[in-house]
């Protein structure tokens, strides 16, 4: 077996955008006055950038002034709830009185050390809620899209609707979303929009911060939630059912009758066995640890479960499939073992999907032989595209087709965030638990 392994800085992003420059990134340490004509290459037009510090919260439009928010401060340390100064949208962006947020192994990554991030930070990034703000001089068709009051739901990554892969319908691929947001903590002019009530002290985001009473969400990133669908269960739309649905649908293009197997059967694998099942795939392998988790796994579509602590996923795998292998497999969990697990669980000509995320610096290794000569695919996907695909996600949820209640297991209050975290961690949530804020 050959190691093979692809890595990428993520100063290659910020690299490429010249607007991520070291004075935005530090515009928090100017006063709460300070302004700056700048030239923005994201829109290629100059914008009037003020700080975004304010030495006095003062919420509008009948606001409050300060709201609560969980904080990540270091690896293996609990969240705490902290007051902050009321956050305030700009261009483009809308601030959201958030409702309900899912719980999530990708913030539990962050929050482990397992992923280097800006801290201290709020976490959370898969969120329903209310417009209450739009950002000023905000584009019109964004409020007459997104009135004052619209029930949304937002997803997880957010695209700036400009870069080169945004305008080219990438969005998953956003330049914005990585070099900012997943490299620095911030939004799209390299700003946080999270100041500590206390002193006014700046706290980053992951994505939009989400696991806070009110959150500033780019406008591409959200999409209206009809009535009909409730806060908390459509939560998981923005990251659960959003990674399932780009891998299932631009990475693996599922087709009806194609064999899928899915390794690891969390809040975004359970996903996976639900959109597989919609896509009209025909044998649906589960794969896990935990014979709970397989037998829920079964109200998501599974036609076959494996136990891989008992038996051979590979072997069992390819006998179901009639000594062939999947058309599709798909690794949730982001491990070494279980990403060879997939790779060669596949068929020749088959697609191995990768959407868990490892710990920084893990590696995964390929039968490059096989790979080559039997035209393996293997390729990695980190969501889907919000702009094209959570309207189509929304639907599938208000038809049933994918079904939300079945998907939650388990709600939280705010102030049992941190205790939410420690659930996940500790394996004993099926499916996804979310955590309602209202």
């Amino acid at each position: 077996m050959a190691s093979a392994i692809v890595r990428r800085s993520i100063s290659h992003y910020s690299a490429k955008l010249p607007f991520a420059s070291s004075w935005c990134f530090n515009h928090h340490l100017l006063s709460s006055h300070s302004s700056i004509h700048i030239h923005n290459p994201l829109s290629q037009q100059h914008v009037h950038v003020v700080s975004s510090f304010h030495s006095e919260a003062v919420g509008g439009g009948g606001l409050p002034s300060y709201m609560r928010g969980a904080v990540f401060w270091e690896a293996n340390k609990p969240l705490t709830i902290e007051e902050f100064q009321m956050p305030r949208p700009k261009a483009g962006e809308v601030l959201i009185k958030t409702k309900a947020c899912g719980v999530c192994h990708s913030d539990l990554h962050v929050m482990k050390g397992e992923l280097p991030f800006s801290s201290p930070c709020v976490v959370g990034h898969e969120i329903t809620g209310e417009v209450v703000e739009h950002g000023p001089l905000s584009d019109a068709k964004i409020i007459e899209r997104l009135p004052i009051g619209s029930r949304v739901v937002g997803a997880f990554i957010m695209p700036c609707g400009n870069c080169s892969y945004c305008s080219k319908g990438h969005d998953d691929l956003c330049e914005a979303f990585f070099a900012y947001n997943r490299a620095q903590g911030t939004l799209y002019d390299g700003e946080t929009r999270l100041f500590l009530r206390s002193n006014g002290k700046p706290v980053f985001m992951y994505s939009m911060g989400g696991l806070a009473e009110y959150c500033v969400v780019p406008a591409n990133a959200l999409s209206v939630l009809p009535a009909s669908m409730p806060y908390t269960e459509s939560a998981i739309l923005g990251c659960a059912v959003f990674t399932a649905y780009g891998a299932m649908a631009h990475a693996a293009k599922v087709r009806p009758g194609d064999s899928v197997a899915v390794i690891g059967t969390g809040g975004v694998g359970s996903s996976c066995l639900q959109i597989a099942r919609a896509f009209g795939a025909s044998d649906i392998i589960a794969v896990d640890v935990q014979d709970k988790k397989l037998q829920k796994a079964k109200t998501f579509g599974a036609t076959h479960t494996i136990n891989s602590a008992k038996e051979d996923p590979i072997e069992k795998i390819i006998e179901i499939t009639g000594g062939k292998g999947v058309d599709v497999a798909v690794e949730a969990l982001g491990k070494p073992q279980t990403f060879a697990q997939c790779t060669q669980s596949v068929k020749d000509g088959g697609k191995a999907v990768m959407i868990g995320l490892a710990q920084a610096g893990s590696l995964g290794e390929v039968d490059i032989n096989r790979l080559v000569r039997r035209k393996i695919q293997v390729i990695g996907s980190y969501g889907g595209r919000a702009r094209q695909d959570l309207p189509k996600l929304i639907r599938l949820a208000e038809t049933g087709i994918f079904n939300l209640s079945h998907a939650v297991s388990r709600t939280y209050t705010f102030e049992e965030a941190d205790k939410a975290f420690q659930d996940l961690n500790q394996g004993s949530i099926v499916g996804r638990a979310v955590i309602e804020i209202v």
